[in-house]
């Protein structure tokens, strides 16, 4: 991963006040406290929901949502790589574009509706705008693309985006599938950087 220089990463990382909180506060990144921005302003957990987290490792925002539900309502956590368990927390470990992982989600949910899909995916970072811009749309287009196949009517959608090319037209897509949908800069986001979130609501089957 292209950093410039990975001590001074490390450096900014020590720094960093939202890591310093997540240590603090037990979470496991702080990639959390951009949920939970998101969160405050659209109330996106209710008792008695199912959620599905895309890319959970190392598992920060289903630990968020764990905390938010205390067990009533389901959340499960689909990643290419393993992570530690979390209480209230169900894993998938595969890649979620995959017919077997499919079978696995439908095994375990049977027909319980679908309430929300999250994706905090990101691709390897080279550095290399032309290169990293398409693999975090691809990544982001899958995201929506398996939101689509199995929320349930009214059901949301978040997912992290980088603004550049693709950004518009992937708007407009969840734009034709969603009632509501908003792009979002939480402050937990590093200002420099490019990334933001889209939250998209009511779902139309």
């Amino acid at each position: 991963m292209a950093r410039g220089s990975s001590g001074s990463w490390l450096q900014r990382q020590e720094k960093d006040p939202y890591v310093q909180q997540a240590r603090k506060e037990g979470w496991r990144s702080r990639a959390v406290y951009k949920l939970q921005q998101i969160d405050d302003k659209e109330k996106l957990f209710r008792p008695d929901m199912t959620c599905i987290d895309l890319g959970a490792a190392p598992g920060g925002w289903s630990q968020y949502a764990a905390s938010k539900l205390k067990g009533r309502g389901r959340i499960v956590a689909v990643d290419l790589l393993p992570m530690d368990a979390l209480p209230d927390v169900e894993m998938v470990l595969g890649d979620f574009t995959q017919d077997a992982v499919l079978e696995q989600l439908n095994d375990l949910l049977g027909d319980q509706p679908i309430t929300l899909v999250m994706s905090d995916m990101a691709p390897n970072i080279t550095g290399t705008k032309a290169i990293d811009q398409p693999r975090s749309m691809y990544l982001s287009e899958l995201a929506l693309d398996f939101a689509c196949q199995v929320l349930a009517g009214r059901g949301s959608f978040v997912c992290k985006l980088f603004q550049g090319q693709g950004t518009d037209e992937f708007v407009a897509a969840a734009r034709s599938k969603f009632k509501r949908v908003k792009v979002m800069k939480p402050a937990a986001s590093r200002a420099a950087s490019s990334e933001v979130y889209l939250v998209a609501r009511n779902y139309q089957l």
